[in-house]
């Protein structure tokens, strides 16, 4: 059985930091592409981030790129997204979610992932 596991979220004030966590099992975690996504209430699912099998190829969505990172560790099949100075628009509930087979970046930014987590709650206050 798959399970991805999202930790880390909170309550912070503008300009904070959260690192979320994504533990998974079940699939062997090298092989799969990671991403992070978010939806806001009343709005669609976003894309965040995302990251290849072996982590050497990672993408952003404009709106977190220099502020965000994300990154892997296949030994623990986890992946992780480092989130530095937080803007009150970055508030939402951040998925975790993998896929195998990708062909372009595009696809990383959809939401057709093989996998979900459950969400974590990230709130940043003004």
């Amino acid at each position: 059985q798959v399970q991805l596991v999202e930790s880390g979220g909170g309550s912070v004030q503008t300009g904070g930091s959260l690192r979320l966590s994504c533990a998974t099992s079940g699939r062997t975690f090298s092989t799969d592409a990671m991403g992070w996504f978010r939806q806001a209430p009343g709005k669609e699912r976003e894309f965040v981030a995302a990251i290849s099998g072996l982590g050497g190829s990672t993408f952003y969505a404009d709106s977190v790129k220099g502020r965000f990172t994300i990154s892997r560790d296949n030994a623990k099949n986890t992946g992780y997204l480092q989130m530095n100075s937080l803007k009150p628009e970055d508030t939402a509930t951040y998925y975790c979610a993998v896929r195998r087979r990708w062909y372009t970046s595009a696809d990383l930014k959809r939401t057709e992932y093989d996998y979900w987590g459950q969400g974590t709650q990230v709130t940043v206050s003004s």
